[in-house]
C-alpha cells in the first residue's frame, strides 16, 4: 500500500506568491492541495482543480491539512501561525519581515508540531549564503547588495540580514569603514555585524542579492538571481515534504534539509 499523499493549505493564496505555490503543490508528487484561504481577498475564486478560495483559516482545519504554507506578510502571520500551532499543524513560511522576537514567540507555540521559516526558498540563494560564509574567514571587506521588485515593502530582504548574520559568525575580522564624511547620509548603507547592506527597489525585478568581499589584490562576487517566481518553487515543495522531519518549534532556513549546516 503507497504512502498516503501530504494534504497541503496554502495561505496568502490570493497573491502571486501564493499561487505559484498551489499550482506547484498540484503538480507535485505525493501532494494534494486541499484548501487555499486569502484572509484578505474576496473569495469565492476557483484557485485550481475546484479548490475555492476563502476567508477563513478554519477551512484548514475543516481540510485536515497536514501542511500549511505562510506567504502573507508579518502582521499576519504573528496572529495567524500560533492558530496553526494550536492544531497541530506543520507551517512552511515565506513571510518576510519577522524580527528574531518574533520567532522565539513563535517557536513557543509549536509544541506538537514544527515550523520552518525561510528567508529564501530559492535553493541557489540557500547555497550562495552558505558559500559566502565559508568564504568570509579568507576576506577582511565585504558589502551586500540586494535588489527586489518596487513592491517588496520591507527593506533589508531576509536574505540579506541573514547572509550577513551568517558571514559574521563565520569571522568577526572585518575592517572598519574608512568613510568618514557621508555627503548623503545613509550612502553608505545600512550596516549589520559590520557588513553593509544596500537595498534596491526596482521595475522589473524579482529577487537578487550579490556579495562582494575583498582582501588585498582580490575580489570575491557571489551573486544569485530569481528572474522568476517559479525559482521558488522547488525549494518549497522541498519544505512542504520536510517539515515534518524537523524538531517540534521553529527552524530557520532550508539548510538542514539540504544537509549544509
Amino acid at each position: 500500500m503507497g504512502k498516503r499523499s501530504l494534504k497541503v493549505g496554502v495561505l496568502g493564496a490570493a497573491g502571486r506568491m501564493g499561487q505559484s505555490v498551489c499550482s506547484a503543490v498540484m503538480q507535485a508528487e505525493s501532494l494534494e492541495l486541499v484548501a487555499a484561504v486569502d484572509l484578505a481577498s474576496g473569495g469565492s475564486e476557483e484557485v485550481l482543480g475546484g479548490i475555492t478560495l476563502s476567508q477563513e483559516i478554519n477551512d484548514f482545519f475543516k481540510a485536515e491539512v497536514d501542511v500549511v504554507v505562510d506567504f502573507t506578510i508579518a502582521e499576519a502571520s504573528r496572529k495567524n501561525l500560533p492558530l496553526l500551532a494550536e492544531e497541530g499543524i506543520d507551517v512552511a513560511v515565506g513571510t518576510s519581515g519577522l524580527s528574531d522576537q518574533d520567532v522565539l514567540t513563535i517557536g513557543e507555540k509549536f509544541n506538537e508540531s514544527s515550523c520552518l521559516i525561510v528567508p529564501n526558498f530559492a535553493i541557489g540563494a540557500v547555497l550562495m549564503m552558505h558559500f559566502a560564509a565559508l568564504a568570509s574567514p579568507w576576506f577582511n571587506t565585504a558589502e551586500i547588495i540586494e535588489y527586489h521588485h518596487n513592491q517588496k515593502i520591507d527593506s533589508p530582504s531576509g536574505t540579506a540580514i541573514a547572509t550577513a548574520e551568517r558571514m559574521s559568525s563565520a569571522s568577526n575580522q572585518w575592517d572598519d569603514d574608512p568613510t568618514i564624511n557621508e555627503s548623503v547620509l545613509g550612502a553608505r548603507g545600512a550596516k549589520l555585524e559590520g557588513i553593509p547592506i544596500h537595498a534596491v527597489r526596482m521595475k522589473g525585478m524579482v529577487a537578487h542579492q550579490e556579495v562582494i568581499m575583498g582582501s588585498t589584490g582580490q575580489t570575491l562576487t557571489i551573486r544569485h538571481d530569481s528572474p522568476d517566481r517559479e525559482s521558488f518553487m522547488p525549494g518549497v515543495i522541498l519544505a512542504v515534504q520536510g517539515v515534518a522531519s524537523l524538531p517540534n518549534g521553529v527552524t530557520v532556513g532550508l539548510e538542514k534539509l539540504l544537509g549544509i549546516e
